[in-house]
């Protein structure tokens, strides 16, 4: 019996922190790639169409912010998931803005990560509650 699992793309540029998340994210979907450049991910969300694009946001040769821009704008249906290790506003707006449903970070990916792609698949806005935490305090 074949069971069809969401299909996500892996961003991430850290070769360790990929096998983490790539881990994580495996008992609920299949990791279809990981790539390890921002130019990589634009190339691989085109040729494999997948259901959640998950994204760090520091990457060589284009941000994972970029990479966002550059996806929704060829595929405005496309769901992104930005996990990264910053938290500030800014940065949180800016991924936003860019068209990622998801905003989770990598220390609270355990907690987030999945419930994260989980929302993205359903269209809705997730951020780590300890971003969200952080700006109640503000």
């Amino acid at each position: 019996m074949s069971v069809n699992r969401p299909r996500v793309l892996l961003a991430e540029d850290h070769a360790e922190t990929a096998e983490r998340l790539r881990k994580l994210l495996g008992v609920d979907f299949d990791v279809i790639a990981c790539v390890a450049d921002g130019r990589a991910l634009v190339d691989a969300a085109a040729r494999l169409s997948p259901d959640v694009t998950v994204t760090d946001i520091a990457m060589p040769r284009l941000d994972g912010i970029a990479a966002a821009k550059v996806i929704r704008r060829n595929n405005s249906n496309a769901r992104i998931v930005l996990v990264t290790v910053h938290s500030e506003p800014m940065l949180v707006e800016a991924g936003l803005a860019a068209g990622a449903l998801g905003y989770v970070l990598k220390d609270t990916a355990g907690d987030d990560l999945v419930a994260a792609v989980h929302a993205a698949l359903d269209g809705q806005r997730y951020v780590s509650r300890s971003i969200e935490d952080d700006d109640t305090q503000h």
